[in-house]
């Protein structure tokens, strides 16, 4: 067990090595710390982010970071005081703090789109938008990216949430389907249906993407800090962290681990998420790009829905100004 650690930590200590050596030098300016919001708790989830850090690509641009996890709502306020630099979210965070007048901006998609799914189990043959009809649906609450793909699924399927019977259950969908307690639940594919699976359960799914194609969790900053050099090497060092970890999951995992311990995810989860982080326009852009298109539909969708106002552009709440082609 001890060698087995040794040797881990030795090739640790090779790739950080090979990742300094091969990293652009950093500049002859004292290291800046940034300091950046990750949601809710240390997780698998952010292993890009973690290994960003670990491997020495933030150093390599002239930076120490500092994560401060914690919910989302919590961490937005301190981005706009000043106190964090950057916050990771949904791209719904950053819309409706700029709807609000906030100078936020999304600036790097992690996920391409998002995770969520409405999923069931096999009995309850839920198999389309339209068998959710009459059916009572777990969700999280009344907010964020589940509620809105949610809404937009059954826009598409020419049905109104007072067609299902809408219950709040919190963060405890796995538990709710298999229960029974709920005919289905608004959850993730890199997620609950991965600790089904690992189960022996093949979730029933509802993609929800072709109704809602935003892109999922992201980085976000304000306007004040999007203008300046920081922001590049940010997002510059990040994009080295998402090329890695798409490029070996496994590895990926072995590195980041050390932060988020056995409690939060397992590479399962990690391997889940990794196609979320490719699609056709990181191919051509580089991986962290936001697709105009599905931009530009899912805020179209916020607008009929009266969730935001008409007033905006999509363009509004992001930009792909600081995401380097060569990070593919």
């Amino acid at each position: 067990m001890h060698s087995n650690r040794n040797r881990f930590a030795i090739r640790l200590s090779g790739l950080l090595a090979l990742s300094l050596a091969l990293a652009p030098a950093a500049s002859a300016q004292a290291t800046r710390t940034v300091n950046i919001g990750l949601g809710y708790i240390p997780n698998v989830q952010f292993t890009p982010f973690y290994v960003a850090d670990r491997l020495g690509y933030f150093k390599a641009e002239g930076l120490n970071v500092k994560y401060q996890h914690g919910y989302v709502s919590e961490l937005m306020p301190l981005l706009l005081q000043g106190k964090l630099d950057f916050v990771v979210g949904d791209p719904e965070d950053a819309i409706f703090a700029r709807a609000q007048g906030a100078d936020v901006r999304y600036v790097m998609a992690m996920y391409q789109k998002i995770p969520v799914t409405v999923f069931s189990l096999p009995a309850r043959n839920i198999n389309s938008a339209a068998d959710l009809k009459g059916r009572t649906v777990g969700i999280p609450g009344t907010f964020g990216s589940s509620y809105f793909a949610l809404g937009a699924l059954l826009d598409a399927a020419k049905l109104k949430e007072s067609d299902i019977r809408l219950a709040s259950i919190g963060f405890t969908q796995l538990e709710a389907v298999r229960s029974g307690k709920v005919d289905a639940a608004v959850g993730y594919v890199n997620n609950e249906v991965v600790q089904l699976a690992a189960a022996g359960i093949k979730a029933d799914t509802l993609d929800v993407t072709g109704a809602y194609p935003m892109v999922g969790v992201g980085l976000m900053t304000t306007g004040k800090t999007l203008t300046g050099d920081i922001a590049k090497r940010v997002v510059r060092a990040a994009q080295r962290g998402l090329k890695f970890t798409v490029a070996s999951s496994a590895q990926a995992f072995r590195v980041a681990q050390p932060v988020f311990g056995s409690g939060g995810g397992n590479l399962d989860v990690l391997k889940a998420s990794v196609p979320l982080m490719q699609s056709a326009a990181t191919r051509q852009n580089g991986l962290g790009f936001s697709d105009p298109a599905g931009w530009s539909k899912a805020v179209a969708y916020l607008q009929r829905s009266g969730k935001l106002p008409a007033t905006f552009k999509a363009t509004d709440f992001y930009s792909n100004a600081l995401i380097s082609k060569t990070m593919k």
